[in-house]
C-alpha cells in the first residue's frame, strides 16, 4: 500500500518514527514534509497529503499535529477524502469499518508514540465493512457533488 503522510512541527517527531514503521511492514511512503521541527502551518502539508488520496497517487494518508483536529479539517476539505481524527484503538478500528476512511489524523500532543502505532497498525489492517455502511458512505460521497 502506497501511504501520504504529512504533518506540522508538533507532528513532525511521531511522523519520522510512522515512516519508518510503514517502511518496514512494507508499505511505499511518500512524505509531504514538514522535514523538521520548525514551527510552520499544517495547510502546506495537509492538502497534498489529502490530494495525492483523492487523485489516486496514494492509497491513503496519515496526518498529524498537535490535536490532530485542524489536520483533519484540512484533509477534509479535498473531494474524496474521508479523515477521521483517532486516538484510540477503537476509533481507528471503527473509521475504516464503519467509515471506510482513506485518511487518518493523529494529535502527536493527545497519544503516545506507542498508541500512535497501534492505531496506524489497526487502520491499516482494518477491513471497510460495507453493508449498512456502504450506503452512508455512499451518501456523504454526494454531499461532496453539491
Amino acid at each position: 500500500m502506497k501511504i501520504a503522510l504529512g504533518t506540522d512541527h508538533a507532528g513532525y517527531e511521531y511522523k519520522e518514527r510512522i515512516k519508518r514503521y510503514l517502511t518496514e511492514q512494507g508499505h511505499e511512503v511518500e512524505d509531504f514534509g514538514t522535514h523538521s521541527a520548525e514551527s510552520c502551518d499544517y495547510p502546506d502539508f495537509i492538502y497534498p497529503a489529502a490530494h495525492a488520496v483523492a487523485q489516486g497517487a496514494c492509497d491513503r494518508a496519515i496526518v498529524l499535529g498537535g490535536s490532530g483536529n485542524g489536520e483533519t479539517i484540512v484533509a477534509n476539505k479535498v473531494r474524496g477524502v474521508r479523515c477521521a481524527v483517532c486516538w484510540n484503538e477503537d476509533l481507528a478500528r471503527l473509521s475504516r469499518a464503519h467509515n471506510d476512511a482513506n485518511a487518518m489524523s493523529i494529535g502527536a500532543r493527545t497519544v503516545s508514540l506507542e498508541m500512535a502505532l497501534k492505531m496506524v497498525e489497526i487502520w491499516l489492517e482494518t477491513p471497510f465493512d460495507g453493508g449498512r455502511h456502504a450506503e452512508r458512505v455512499h451518501k456523504i460521497a454526494e454531499l461532496e457533488s453539491r
